[in-house]
């Protein structure tokens, strides 16, 4: 028999945690009917100073079946907290989940800068990622790395080799959900490799709250110099409004991708 929801929520803290916080902001943003585009990472709104959408890009997700399927796996590679005996566990968890959310998003914005301003494809301009499958991938490589005997579990029935999990996982996004986010999904791996062979490594807590704190500095200084910090863009459009042009899902079975005439929201 398997454990009690309850035992497992408390082995699992900071998963948990994370969780919550990205369920309750899914909530959030269909009662508020907050527009992705608003809060989604993309080379043009860096560009005008809305960097804070590093953060917010990979706590935000496109629709309930994008959550779960995150949280699914997420809940699944947890068991890294449980880890301690091998160097991993709750600190390391927590450490190195700081890491992934901001170098994935820097390193989608570098690839956006070189395909737009080296190979002048003006497409990534305009595309919006949101999700936290940046991450998700991360955990699962560096998972591949330190326990390549696990196993990924999803939804309680699919399990998955984790030794394979971030290959299979990305090739097959690729080709059922094409508008999914490759670099998003591909930079999540290399952090994770880079962490699991120890190219990144020394993290402490010292330096992870003083990284903490000047996440915390640099946001609240480009909300305000992006104009957000009224927090006017929590009262916008609905994504779901008739007014706008072209609107249209793509479904999968881990997400769904937005299509508009003027812009583009990709799953991450």
């Amino acid at each position: 028999m398997g454990k009690p929801l309850l035992y497992e929520i408390l082995e699992k803290p900071a998963t948990s945690c994370i969780i919550g916080i990205c369920t309750a902001i899914w909530f959030f943003i269909q009662k508020k009917n907050i527009g992705y585009s608003h809060v989604g990472l993309s080379y043009e709104t860096a560009v005008e100073g809305h960097h804070w959408r590093i953060i917010t890009s990979a706590f935000s997700h496109i629709s309930v079946i994008h959550l779960v399927f995150n949280m699914s796996a997420l809940w699944s590679l947890g068991v890294v907290e449980q880890l301690g005996h091998m160097g991993l566990g709750v600190e390391f968890y927590l450490h190195y989940t700081l890491v992934m959310v901001i170098l994935s998003g820097a390193l989608v914005l570098a690839a956006y800068h070189v395909l737009i301003n080296r190979f002048k494809i003006e497409y990534f301009r305009r595309v919006t990622a949101v999700g936290y499958s940046c991450v998700v991938f991360g955990w699962m490589t560096i998972l591949s790395i330190k326990q390549p005997s696990s196993k990924l579990d999803l939804f309680g029935f699919l399990s998955l080799p984790i030794s394979f999990a971030p290959f299979e996982s990305l090739i097959f996004t690729s080709i059922i959900v094409p508008q999914a986010s490759f670099l998003g999904h591909l930079s999540g791996i290399i952090v994770g490799y880079s962490i699991g062979w120890g190219l990144i490594h020394g993290m402490n807590n010292y330096w992870a709250i003083s990284m903490l704190g000047w996440i915390v500095l640099v946001f609240v200084f480009s909300l305000k110099r992006s104009g957000a910090y009224d927090f006017n863009f929590l009262e916008i459009e609905s994504v779901t409004d008739p007014s706008l042009p072209s609107v249209r899902f793509l479904a999968s079975g881990n997400g769904r991708t937005l299509q508009m005439s003027s812009t583009e929201v990709n799953i991450v």
